[in-house]
């Protein structure tokens, strides 16, 4: 009985200790995942509000909440809680999350841009007036990025004298590559912060169940 009871508490392992093994797996092999339900869950709701969609994260979230043991849920809520505020573009509430998970914070400038970002593309949640005025914000953002764009290449090929035709298309080319480096600069930091985060997370997994032991 013994021998039975602690295979049993093997094959119970922590499923927030189990983040950091899964983050590698496809949302495929994640949403097969049986053995740490809960941790793959939660990893799924968290690449949903990296797309910003906060309705596929909180169904992710909600079914992490059921597979997880009582003694997980607390802290997968306030995984959801952070999620979800990012997804949901709330910068205010995302750093308060983050400091009830315990885990380093969003730096200034990351608030910052996530703010541009809820002006620019506010959730569904905020009504037709903000997305309507997202999209007249974008489109006079791009107008003015191209704008930078030509003027710069004007400047640069002045002493050649290059045809309209073609600084146009040296202005079109310029603002995607910059685009592509920013988006791809982008995701590298985010990658390496959500690496942090779930390091933390399973470090302070352990932490929490001896403490809840020795409540108990």
């Amino acid at each position: 009985m013994a021998k039975q009871q602690r295979v049993l508490r093997i094959e119970q392992k922590n499923q927030l200790a189990a983040i950091q093994q899964l983050e590698s797996r496809s949302d495929e092999e994640l949403e097969g995942e049986t053995r740490f339900r809960a941790a793959a869950q939660a990893i799924l709701g968290a690449r949903a509000a990296e797309r910003f969609d906060a309705k596929a994260a909180r169904a992710h979230f909600q079914k992490a909440l059921v597979a997880a043991r009582p003694q997980e849920r607390l802290q997968i809520k306030r995984m959801a809680d952070v999620s979800l505020a990012a997804a949901e573009r709330r910068a205010g509430d995302l750093k308060t999350a983050t400091e009830k998970l315990g885990v380093e914070g969003p730096t200034g400038r990351q608030l910052f841009w996530l703010r541009v970002v809820g002006v620019l593309a506010p959730p569904s949640s905020a009504g037709a007036l903000a997305r309507t005025r997202g999209i007249v914000l974008v489109i006079a953002l791009i107008v003015a990025v191209l704008a930078a764009a030509f003027g710069i290449v004007s400047l640069i090929s002045l002493p050649i004298g290059v045809s309209l035709d073609l600084r146009i298309f040296w202005s079109l080319a310029l603002m995607i590559v910059v685009a592509v480096g920013l988006f791809f600069f982008g995701r590298r930091k985010q990658k390496a912060a959500e690496a942090k985060r779930a390091e933390a997370i399973a470090a302070r997994a352990p932490a929490g169940r001896a403490a809840g032991r020795a409540r108990r």
